[in-house]
């Protein structure tokens, strides 16, 4: 899928690379990710959100909703119209964590921050994955590839929802940064199932650009 706007941007835009995928790093670093060697959390120490996620990014979840009006108030009805389970903010089913394996995703950023900027784009698919953390409902999900590679943790929180917290990994570099450490790159948002294998992380308030990005995500073939 092409971007639809005449600017492209980036799950999360900080202006290392413009396009999505294609800029290196290797596919092979979503397993060390998953095992936990590269984490930008410590989920050994405690697995409630609550507890990890910091104050501002407990404010952006806390949004969620003004934040889907916001954004939404700005995009052409007939974008919406293309797909309107995604971009339903209250279609969420049962069983939000998606299961361990490998995934299909592309972003939709809705809205601009200040009125600047295109309302609504929508990247090509790359790679992510998921893996889980020992058994638990405690799982982590990668983008595998791209010089800006969010890197977090999924936590379940309800039936129809898990939290995600995480950061922004960026160029050649071969770990995550801490979370909580530089606020430009946290990142924090809601995943929930919004199909038989569909799914898709909702950021509130991202740092930069839009006003929400919804992330899709769906099984590899």
């Amino acid at each position: 899928m092409d971007i639809k706007s005449t600017t492209k941007r980036t799950w999360l835009a900080t202006g290392a690379c413009i396009v999505l995928a294609g800029c290196g790093a290797s596919a092979s670093r979503a397993a060390v990710v998953g095992a936990g060697a590269g984490s930008p959390l410590d989920t050994d120490r405690d697995t409630d959100w609550r507890r990890v996620a910091t104050v501002a990014d407990r404010a952006r979840l806390r949004g969620w909703r003004g934040a889907w009006v916001d954004a939404l108030a700005q995009v052409d009805r007939h974008e919406l119209a293309t797909d309107p389970i995604l971009f339903d903010p209250d279609h969420a089913l049962a069983d939000a964590l998606p299961p361990e394996g490998s995934y299909r995703c592309r972003t939709f950023k809705l809205g601009a921050r200040g009125g600047v900027g295109p309302t609504y784009s929508a990247s090509a698919w790359f790679a992510c994955r998921i893996d889980s953390s020992g058994g638990t409902d405690v799982i982590s999900l990668v983008k595998v590839d791209g010089s800006q590679r969010p890197v977090g943790t999924v936590f379940a929180d309800t039936a129809s929802r898990a939290v995600f917290l995480g950061t922004m990994e960026l160029g050649d570099e071969k770990r995550p940064m801490r979370y909580g450490r530089d606020a430009n790159r946290d990142m924090a948002g809601l995943i929930e199932r919004i199909g038989t294998q569909r799914w898709r992380v909702v950021l509130p308030y991202p740092r930069f650009e839009s006003v929400l990005d919804v992330v899709e995500l769906v099984p590899a073939a």
